[in-house]
């Protein structure tokens, strides 16, 4: 698909947008009063559904229902991946600080990078093969912190979180003629269902109710449908590099809003992940527009 400049810069902004939105999860999850992690996550995870479930009703119109039914088996284990990777998101973040989550998630490029060398049998640099040991050293950093501060837990949550959203990613783009939205949407029921079932109770004072609503159409839902959309006009390793705008607003929103600073150690494991994955997404950047030159498909 040709594209013109108006339409990368759209693009560029609304990714940066989406991950703007996206690094919010931190600082509202933090003004919490009384409710605990599954009662959060079932009615964010309910108000996200019901958000995509009006964009895909919108779009589709009366073939709504054909293209829910159209992911088929492959889209399953894409509501599953991403229902499982939400559960593991709030409790990553009751967990430990907002930047070592932010920070563990934002390496998923290049776990991605190396699950696909395997799998799917893409071709890899050393390039990405030196970023991705930089960025496993970065993490390792964080949960050497984790064992200090008592933040092992949010982690171990965080990685699951990373090693979830890579399986999505996988598999959206092993499907990617199938459009993977209604897919995404039920993976809102599956993390809804989960809670319902973990959940003490699901009654939670007013206040909690409303920021776990924002958390799931604004933070989640608004955040993802800005990437989705930003993802149409840009090439994948540009929304990987402006979508990092989550992995550096969220740890600036957590200190404006309630004074949480990462340790020494956290920080500096988090700026080697940063700096590996911004590398990584640079030099396939310059990849992919040589290969076009060449004429070859990145």
């Amino acid at each position: 698909m040709s594209m013109n400049r108006t339409d990368y810069i759209h693009g560029v902004l609304l990714v940066i947008l989406g991950g703007s939105f996206l690094s919010l999860a931190g600082v509202l999850l933090r003004h919490i009063e009384s409710a605990d992690g599954w009662q959060i996550l079932f009615y964010r995870s309910v108000s996200f559904f019901v958000t995509l479930t009006l964009i895909v009703i919108f779009r589709y119109r009366r073939a709504t229902w054909d293209a829910f039914v159209k992911v088929g088996a492959r889209g399953i284990g894409v509501a599953v991946a991403l229902g499982l990777g939400s559960c593991c998101y709030v409790f990553a973040m009751l967990n430990t600080t907002v930047a070592n989550v932010v920070f563990i998630v934002g390496a998923s490029p290049l776990v991605t990078a190396g699950i696909a060398r395997l799998v799917l049998k893409e071709q890899i640099t050393s390039t990405s093969l030196v970023t991705m040991l930089c960025a496993l050293g970065g993490i390792g950093l964080m949960f050497s912190d984790g064992f200090i501060s008592g933040g092992m837990i949010g982690n171990v949550m965080a990685i699951g979180v990373m090693l979830t959203f890579t399986i999505f990613l996988l598999l959206v783009r092993d499907g990617r003629r199938i459009d993977m939205i209604p897919a995404t949407c039920m993976a809102g029921l599956v993390a809804a269902a989960i809670a319902a079932v973990m959940a003490d109770t699901l009654l939670i004072s007013s206040h909690d109710f409303l920021i776990a609503l924002t958390l799931g159409s604004v933070q989640f839902g608004v955040g993802f449908i800005l990437l989705t959309i930003g993802a149409r006009y840009i090439p994948a390793a540009e929304v990987a590099l402006f979508s990092l705008s989550e992995a550096v607003l969220a740890p600036i929103w957590v200190w404006i809003g309630v004074n949480e600073v990462p340790s020494t150690v956290s920080a500096t494991g988090a700026a080697v992940v940063l700096v590996s994955v911004t590398i990584y997404c640079l030099s396939r950047i310059v990849h992919d527009r040589q290969s076009k030159r060449a004429g070859a498909v990145p």
